[in-house]
């Protein structure tokens, strides 16, 4: 079990590693989170009044949600102690809450550091409320998950949420640079290999400084990289993206209104994205086939059969060639006329569908098989739409009693401009037999 630890324990030691080395040690030392820490940020402004409240860190990893809560807790005055939900139970919990109350009877507070917190289940969670709640503790969980997600109501009721951003380029060269000053040596990359290496990064702080760490110890005196020799000794961070969590919704999200926005790039960009971070191709598939009917619908009526020819060329070719059929399909999509007329006409019809209940159809469009149901008026003056001159015969097929309604409108785009010409006439005609 994790012990109270001071953050400015002497070094024991240069032969740790750089990104342990160079970890903040005062909250102007932390990159990229000028909206907490900033002169007016929420965050500064507890540690500055001392009044740290339970709080859940949601952001990235490599962000700086651990050292941030270090410097909480030694600013403030609380003995910090920390575990990882992967690796604690129940049992861990008590013995945590039992030592954090023995603190506090000689007088000392304790902050509780959980990282990974959203994977505790529900009743692992539920064991924090009573000593948040009476202040036996101070909870700060990290997470990379959505809180809104992954943590129980009545635990997020007690906290509050802050968001730490992933470090964009000016932080990441600030961590360079730091590097750099601490080592004495500049960073043995030209220009475009140093904006490779942080584009390898990809936001992660930590991530950045190993790489760097590799560049340093693989690298000989007098040497400069190019880029080409840059990949050749380092290993670009692996995408985030997570196939059941946000990031999966996130991207499929971004897929889907970049083709309702009709921006082929960007969907293509997302479509690439997604298949990077290991993504099921068959599921993109799907959604392609649910982007033909809910954006695009009639007003192209050959979109949903190229996608089903699209999901089905995967099928039989399997990728990687199969996947280039989807990503002709996706920019059929994001090019074609957009019309969710089908979409809000089937919505529209299956509300008057629920609210009419039983209403029978009109006699006159059933079938009388048998004499009875021709005596009651069953097919009773139907008439056979294709038998007369205009090939339309303008009679109700609503249930009687119930006035005519509209649920289909085209948008008059591609395809339903000429489905929109065809029902103003028919409604012209309709009116003039009535």
């Amino acid at each position: 079990m994790a012990q109270p630890q001071s953050l400015f324990e002497p070094l024991k030691s240069d032969a740790r590693p750089l990104a342990d080395r160079l970890r903040p040690q005062t909250i102007d030392d932390i990159v990229g989170q000028d909206h907490l820490l900033g002169t007016e940020g929420p965050l500064r402004r507890m540690v500055e009044a001392r009044a740290i409240t339970s709080l859940i860190l949601w952001g990235p990893p490599g962000c700086g949600k651990t050292t941030l809560a270090r410097i909480l807790a030694e600013g403030s005055g609380y003995s910090f102690v920390q575990m990882s939900a992967i690796f604690a139970g129940v049992a861990d919990l008590r013995r945590v809450f039992e030592e954090a109350k023995m603190r506090a009877e000689q007088g000392k507070k304790t902050l509780l550091f959980v990282d990974e917190i959203h994977r505790f289940n529900k009743s692992q969670q539920d064991a924090f409320l009573p000593h948040v709640e009476d202040g036996t503790i101070l909870l700060v969980g990290a997470t990379t998950e959505n809180p809104s997600f992954e943590l129980n109501a009545a635990l997020l009721s007690r906290c509050a949420v802050f968001i730490l951003n992933r470090l964009d380029d000016g932080a990441l060269e600030r961590i360079i640079a730091r590097a750099e000053a601490h080592t004495d040596r500049e960073l043995p990359l030209d220009a475009p290999a140093r904006a490779a290496l942080k584009a390898m990064a990809d936001g992660d702080g930590r991530y950045m400084l190993n790489l760097v760490e590799q560049v340093y110890t693989q690298t000989k005196a007098g040497v400069s990289l190019t880029s080409d020799a840059l990949v050749k000794i380092v290993q670009k961070r692996a995408p985030l993206y997570d196939k059941k969590d946000e990031g999966h919704y996130n991207l499929i999200s971004a897929l889907h209104k970049s083709v309702r926005g009709s921006d082929p790039d960007a969907a293509l960009y997302w479509f690439c994205r997604m298949l990077d971070g290991g993504e099921d191709p068959r599921y993109i598939a799907r959604r392609l086939v649910r982007m033909a009917t809910e954006d695009i619908g009639l007003a192209s009526p050959q979109a949903l059969p190229l996608t089903i020819a699209a999901w089905d060329t995967y099928e039989r070719l399997g990728s990687p060639e199969g996947e280039l059929a989807l990503a002709e399909a996706l920019l059929y999509l994001a090019t074609a006329p957009k019309s969710n007329a089908s979409y809000v006409a089937y919505n529209t019809a299956k509300a008057a569908a629920k609210k009419t209940g039983s209403l029978m159809p009109p006699k006159h469009i059933l079938n009388a098989p048998t004499k009875l149901m021709k005596e009651i008026g069953y097919g009773a003056e139907y008439v056979y739409d294709p038998d007369t001159e205009e090939g339309f015969s303008g009679q109700n097929y609503f249930p009687d009693g119930m006035q005519r309604e509209t649920y289909y409108t085209p948008k008059g785009d591609g395809f339903e401009k000429d489905l929109k010409a065809r029902l103003s006439e028919w409604a012209a005609m309709r009116a003039k037999k009535s």
